[in-house]
């Protein structure tokens, strides 16, 4: 990773995106439990994370919007506009104003798909194709690392001030962002793309994904994986609670311990990506999910701890590997409406999931959905696994092909020799 940064143009490219992301993982929890607060609600606490999430619908429009702009300027933009999205929380006083609450999360995860579609677009301009992977790696390493103490410092600044602060702070975030980008060096324009109807541009994300070999199997696997990991996050309740019989507090505990795990992952990844390619350190990612999910099977706190760390090392193995297999095989003009595709085929099953799994818990033994989990993810990572030969490890190289001895060439006739150097294969004419 120390080869990515010291590019001048990336460093200065993370050193905007700490600031964001600092921003974003202090203000979504924080944000609910500031609804949780004014309502006493947790239907309606849970419904601000619902408000995040419910824009990804939105995501191949959004996609094509973000490819028809400048890189650069439109992620500066898009970085001031989520700053001034934050204001209406500053009027925010009792439980009369949680509308406002919904109305600024579901237009910060609206935001948050742009930028994310415009980063992806930004890093392929510019970061050279071979330190790609490192590239995302990094920006996994801090993502996983702010999982860490983003949450906690939000729930203790909005404890200690109040929710007014939530918004200052998320806006010092996204206009530092925006401040820091804006001193990049313009990268070199893109060719011209040509131009479709607003219908078949609206659809080329999706056909690009449809009719590329990798990113298909990979959508595929990661789906079908998505439709059961979602059932997690309602099962490490039931597991403190009924299987550890401890506090629903010590499921803090438990993060803490899969985000350390996530750093580990995410600083392996750029390696894996090397050894294995893309699709093979995906299908690591989705793989590891299953061995942890059967040892949450099995209420140990031991076997507990174990199960979570290898959880967090999947997750930046499957974010690195997605994003730079899209990066690599996506034509640069249709780099934001591919991530914003592939960000909706992922979140819809794992929205489902997450739904689905809140409502099995109550009428099945969580054991048995932990199991359930663990198999299917299994499948899903063997079944990638098997299509690791669609992405070469970056770090590969053509064989070399054997040598043969040079024998000398066979001494020819003039006659032969002065045919074949004259035009029609004729002999010239004696003088």
């Amino acid at each position: 990773m120390r080869t990515v940064l010291r590019r001048p143009d990336f460093r200065l490219l993370f050193c905007g995106l700490l600031a964001s992301m600092t921003a974003e993982s202090i203000l979504l929890l924080a944000l609910a439990i500031w609804v949780k607060d004014l309502t006493g609600s947790n239907g309606l606490a849970g419904g601000t994370i619902f408000a995040v999430v419910a824009p990804m619908t939105l995501a191949p429009l959004v996609g094509w919007f973000v490819d028809r702009y400048p890189r650069r300027p439109f992620f500066v933009a898009a970085n001031l506009v989520t700053a001034a999205l934050l204001t209406p929380l500053f009027t925010v006083r009792d439980a009369a104003d949680v509308w406002l609450v919904y109305l600024v999360a579901a237009l910060y995860g609206l935001s948050s798909i742009t930028l994310s579609a415009a980063l992806s677009g930004l890093i392929r301009q510019l970061v050279p194709v071979e330190l790609l992977a490192e590239a995302n790696g990094v920006l996994q390493t801090v993502r996983q690392g702010l999982r860490l103490i983003g949450p906690l410092a939000g729930a203790a600044l909005y404890a200690a001030i109040g929710g007014w602060a939530l918004a200052g702070v998320g806006m010092v975030g996204f206009l530092t962002a925006a401040a820091v980008v804006t001193a990049l060096p313009t990268p070199q324009s893109a060719p011209p793309t040509v131009r479709l109807r607003w219908p078949a541009e609206l659809g080329a994300g999706l056909r690009h994904l449809a009719g590329e070999p990798a990113l298909r199997r990979v959508l595929l696997g990661y789906g079908l994986g998505s439709l059961v990991m979602g059932f997690t996050e309602s099962l490490i309740f039931a597991y403190v609670d009924q299987g550890l019989d401890r506090d629903a507090a010590f499921v803090g505990v438990l993060v803490t311990v899969q985000g350390v795990g996530g750093l580990l992952g995410a600083l392996c990844s750029p390696t894996l990506i090397r050894r294995l390619g893309e699709v093979g350190t995906l299908a690591a990612g989705v793989a590891f999910f299953g061995p942890a999910a059967l040892a949450l099977a099995y209420p140990d706190i031991r076997l507990g701890f174990a199960a979570v760390l290898l959880a967090g090392v999947s997750i930046p193995l499957t974010m690195v590997g997605l994003h730079t297999l899209i990066q690599r095989r996506t034509p640069p003009g249709l780099v934001g409406r591919v991530a914003a595709a592939t960000s909706a085929v992922v979140s819809g099953p794992q929205a489902f999931s997450i739904g689905a799994g809140a409502l099995l818990v109550g009428l099945l033994d969580y054991r048995a959905l932990f199991a359930l989990v663990g198999v299917a993810t299994l499948a899903a990572g063997g079944y990638l696994w098997r299509g690791r030969h669609l992405s070469a490890p970056s770090g590969a190289r053509p064989p070399t092909p054997p040598t043969r001895p040079i024998l000398p060439a066979p001494r020819r006739p003039v006659e032969v020799a002065d045919r074949e150097v004259t035009s029609g294969g004729r002999r010239p004419s004696p003088r």
